[in-house]
């Protein structure tokens, strides 16, 4: 309570409907900031894919003579991505619908008329966090998983053809995801229902879909683009290139937050 009076009497010196995209990103920070289980959940992303690098490293064996050209350690330590995009994916929804959960969405809009100034400003401070905490924790992954690697193991280097690529793409993969959150939450506001949508989508869809297809549609699902084209260092045939995977997943990301920014601004508080 100390600290957030002396926050909410400096912006209330700004006109009401007159708040700015530096005033309401300020709010939203102080929101995410705030809650315990924003922290808490950015740990887990960290201590989880950091542990699963370093388990699936330790034992992992090096290759025989036949399969040494497509031995692809880095896409190995980088298995973790699947369990960080879910934890920050639903948090990202949880920004969002939170607020429509507890009633303190009507308060946000009626301090800030512009709807789309909110998300904007949701987005932008969240998809900020998520980013650096992806990068950050990438990075944090591939030095642990690479120390745990047995003798004899071919050790990938970031001076390697494509593995600084492959592990500066999984951390934005990992923002990608928490900003799709974010848009999904927009679109659907009720928090299991949002949450069953975007791992559905990024988790059951392509499953089911890759089964009875293969990779012809799989292909362009974001969980299938970050495990075959973003966290590889070596050319996976039948996949998306790295760089068009990457195209692909900031359409999908604009393409949700406009959805969500439209329906946010035409529909009921």
């Amino acid at each position: 309570m100390s600290t957030a009076a002396p926050v909410w009497r400096r912006e209330a010196r700004v006109p009401a409907g007159h708040y700015r995209f530096g005033h309401v990103a300020r709010m939203e920070w102080i929101k995410l900031r705030s809650l315990r289980s924003s922290w808490w959940t950015l740990l887990l992303v960290v201590a989880s894919m950091v542990a699963i690098g370093v388990v699936t490293m330790a034992n992992t064996k090096a290759p025989g003579p036949g399969k040494a050209a497509a031995f692809d350690p880095t896409n190995n330590v980088l298995a973790g991505v699947a369990v960080g995009q879910l934890l920050i994916g639903v948090l990202g929804v949880l920004i969002v619908t939170g607020e429509y959960a507890s009633g303190a969405i009507r308060s946000t809009f009626a301090v800030v008329p512009d709807r789309r100034l909110v998300l904007t400003a949701k987005a932008a401070v969240y998809g900020a966090l998520s980013i650096g905490v992806g990068e950050v924790v990438g990075f944090l992954t591939f030095f642990a998983g690479r120390a745990a690697m047995g003798d004899g193991v071919p050790r990938p280097s970031l001076g390697d053809a494509g593995v600084l690529r492959a592990v500066l793409l999984s951390g934005a993969y990992l923002g990608m995801i928490g900003l799709i959150g974010i848009g999904v939450g927009a679109i659907v506001r009720h928090t299991a229902s949002a949450v069953a949508v975007l791992v559905g989508v990024t988790f059951v869809l392509p499953a089911v879909v890759g089964g009875v297809s293969g990779t012809v549609v799989a292909k362009f699902f974001p969980t299938i683009i970050a495990a075959n084209s973003l966290a590889v260092a070596k050319p996976v045939s039948g996949v998306l290139s790295p760089w068009v995977g990457f195209a692909v997943l900031c359409l999908y990301t604009v393409v949700v937050l406009a959805v969500g920014a439209r329906l946010l601004d035409r529909r009921d508080a």
